[in-house]
């Protein structure tokens, strides 16, 4: 009894250790990291979703700069791709520049000025000018003040011989000025300018001149004073008094023809190119006029088309990168890409075409140590100078035509082969239509004017036709290097049906769907995580009910152990 009594005071009731264990075990129980970690369980699939998405994008990004890279390679050579001697041609080709020089003792940059346009024609021209064409310039007599009334009532006309003319009308107050204002404010009808000068001290004249070269002024009195006779401008029969200037045409002569125009800026004798007289040349003296390819043009196009490839070509390097392992690198994203890869191997292929016994080098092209294009400008110039039509046929898609009446303007992306081109021209000598094998619906017809209609074989080329008479004429068309890579840069990097786009389409396609999954999955997560506070709240609930149920078992069995 002893040791009973001994383990009775020393042991704690079963119902007390029970008790305290249920007591510590419910405090260390972390609920919200219970439900985090079966949420996060939920979210994983999510996650590993997201990790799709963004290498999507970075995919749409990398497939981005590759279209843009080639957009820019496509204008590069957009100037060779095409042979055109039109003024409407963006041809590299096709530009022209004139080199003036002097016989004699007179500066060339004093007798003429010049505009050398696209297609202007290749050729040495001599070149002496008479006398420039001049406007009339009339004045009145001097008044005493350009600012006070003079007292006239009055209206004339004013005009050009032969052109329109305009009433003036001046009222009591108005002055010299105001008369020179009244002139102006018709001089879009008229083409007379006027103006007030001061010729001395309290002296002041209107001068009248004429816009147009080679015109007078015609003037008359059409009621009231006579106010130009009264300011002393004209005399009793109408004429000037004081002519300042006289008008007269320009005459030159070129090449030994003797020429007039109405104008010192004369275009209708070279074709594509301006003159502009601005004086005589002395006499014995004379102007050699050299009209040739811009080759400094050339040259700039064709470095911004070495900068452009090698812009492009770094950039699939880039993608191209591995680690030491051999392993691709984080940042090649287009690694084995066979969309970029084939690619750059047709570019390459076609940038080391031959073309009639030629090739890039002939243009002083060639690849460096890190495999960039470089360019030596002095072989360029020397094959720009001799072989200039064997650089076109390298370079440009061009259209050979049986017939001189036919001119291309633009030869296109990609060119037939060869056709037969029908036209027609009416009874008047008019171009009507043109066709192939009797189809006209794939041309449109804009005066002189032949344009391969979109959507056909023929768009983007266009012709001028200079004949007076229906004929059947045979094409031909070959394809440049600067033209197959335009072509294939231009389809490749089109950003509404290029085949990049088609992928960066399908990339953004397959995003949304997995956006939305990765929506999904947060949702149901996030119901779920309600649905397990709901639960676990419930479960504590329950627990801490239990627990005051064993506390007050406690308290009674306690209560008789005492007793």
């Amino acid at each position: 009894m002893t040791v009973s009594s001994a383990t009775s005071s020393s042991s704690t009731s079963p119902t007390s250790a029970l008790t305290s264990n249920v007591s510590t075990n419910l405090s260390s129980i972390d609920w919200n990291a219970l439900i985090t970690s079966q949420v996060d369980a939920k979210l994983a699939a999510a996650t590993t979703i997201q990790t799709s998405i963004t290498n999507n994008q970075a995919k749409i990004a990398a497939y981005q700069k590759l279209q843009s890279l080639l957009s820019n390679l496509a204008n590069a050579a957009g100037p060779f791709s095409t042979s055109n001697t039109s003024s409407l041609s963006s041809s590299a080709f096709s530009a022209a520049t004139a080199a003036i020089t002097a016989t004699g003792d007179v500066s060339p940059a004093a007798v003429l000025g010049m505009t050398v346009n696209n297609g202007a024609p290749s050729g040495s021209y001599t070149l002496t000018v008479q006398q420039v064409a001049q406007a009339q310039k009339a004045a009145s007599a001097t008044v005493t003040s350009n600012t006070s009334a003079l007292g006239y009532i009055g209206t004339f006309s004013l005009g050009l011989a032969g052109g329109a003319t305009a009433n003036i009308s001046v009222t009591s107050g108005m002055s010299l000025q105001d008369v020179a204002a009244a002139i102006n404010a018709q001089e879009s009808t008229t083409n007379v300018q006027a103006s007030v000068l001061q010729v001395g001290a309290g002296q002041y004249e209107l001068v009248l001149t004429a816009q147009n070269d080679n015109a007078n002024i015609v003037t008359s009195s059409v009621s009231g004073d006579n106010v130009l006779n009264k300011i002393g401008a004209t005399d009793g029969s109408g004429n000037f008094t004081d002519v300042l200037q006289t008008s007269q045409p320009a005459k030159f002569t070129l090449d030994g023809i003797q020429m007039t125009r109405n104008t010192n800026d004369i275009s209708d004798v070279l074709t594509n190119t301006t003159f502009h007289l601005y004086q005589a040349t002395p006499p014995g003296t004379s102007l050699n006029i050299t009209l040739s390819p811009d080759t400094s043009t050339m040259t700039t196009d064709l470095q911004n088309f070495v900068t452009a490839y090698n812009a492009l070509r770094d950039y699939v390097v880039s993608q191209q990168a591995t680690n030491s392992d051999g392993t691709a690198s984080s940042s090649a994203v287009l690694f084995g890409d066979s969309t970029m890869n084939g690619l750059s191997d047709q570019i390459q292929f076609a940038i080391s075409s031959i073309v009639g016994g030629l090739s890039m080098s002939d243009l002083g092209l060639s690849f460096n140590n890190s495999n960039d294009l470089q360019l030596d400008t002095t072989t360029l110039q020397s094959t720009l100078t001799s072989k200039l039509s064997g650089v076109e046929s390298l370079l440009a898609n061009q259209l050979t035509a049986s017939s001189s009446n036919l001119l291309t303007i633009s030869a296109g992306d990609s060119p037939p082969s060869s056709f037969t081109l029908d036209v027609t021209v009416d009874g008047s000598g008019n171009l009507a239509s043109a066709s192939v094998g009797g189809d006209s619906s794939m041309f449109s017809i804009v005066g002189d004017t032949i344009i391969g209609n979109a959507g056909t074989a023929y768009s983007g080329i266009a012709f001028e036709y200079t004949g007076t008479t229906s004929q059947s004429i045979s094409v031909t068309g070959t394809n440049g290097i600067a033209s197959m890579i335009k072509s294939l840069a231009t389809s490749v990097s089109n950003t509404t049906n290029g085949s990049l786009q088609t992928l960066i389409s399908g990339l953004q396609t397959q995003d949304t769907s997995l956006s939305q999954q990765v929506s999904d999955i947060q949702s149901a997560a996030s119901a779920y995580q309600i649905q397990l506070q709901t639960l676990y709240a419930k479960y504590q609930a329950e627990i801490a009910s239990a627990s005051t149920t064993l506390n007050y078992l406690q308290a009674l069995l306690n209560q008789k152990s005492t007793h």
